[in-house]
């Protein structure tokens, strides 16, 4: 019953997974490819298609980087869903952190098996410098990031006796 305890954070993995697919099928089913609508001084909607990884590392590698990615892909979601049910029922952060990096990890997997590349959308700048466009996925797993650092660095852990 232990090992399953932690499973009650696939949830959030869900949510990421759901969350980016909709976004996804909106920006893909209402504009067209390289299209922008500015919504703030400093961040537009642009449609994007990343057959790389992240920065679009590899895009222009001719085509085995998608199921290089897509590998790597199952065999992390496969790697973080063994250690959520490896979890204690303390390490909550933790488990979050990882819910969130294997919903992305699968949001970005669905579009590299489906489509051959990952549609990226957010597009953030200043002036003419852009950040590398992403995802509600990539989000997911940048946040999960970040509070798996949180966590390491004691955030979230109890409190011990003196």
């Amino acid at each position: 019953m232990r090992n399953v305890m932690m499973l009650k954070w696939l949830w959030l993995s869900l949510l990421a997974v759901v969350l980016d697919q909709a976004s996804k099928l909106m920006v893909d089913g209402s504009m067209q490819l390289y299209q922008s609508i500015p919504i703030l001084p400093f961040f537009k909607i642009t449609y994007l298609r990343n057959t790389g990884a992240a920065f679009s590392f590899l895009s222009e590698a001719g085509g085995w980087q998608r199921w290089f990615f897509a590998g790597l892909a199952l065999v992390i979601s496969v790697i973080i869903a063994v250690w959520l049910s490896r979890l204690q029922k303390h390490e909550t952060l933790l488990a979050i952190a990882l819910s969130l990096i294997l919903g992305g990890a699968i949001g970005n997997l669905i579009d590299r098996l489906a489509y051959g590349y990952v549609l990226d959308f957010l597009d953030v700048y200043y002036g003419t410098w852009h950040w590398p466009a992403f995802n509600i996925a990539d989000s997911a797993i940048t946040l999960g990031v970040v509070l798996m650092l949180a966590e390491s660095f004691g955030l979230g852990k109890p409190k011990e006796d003196e």
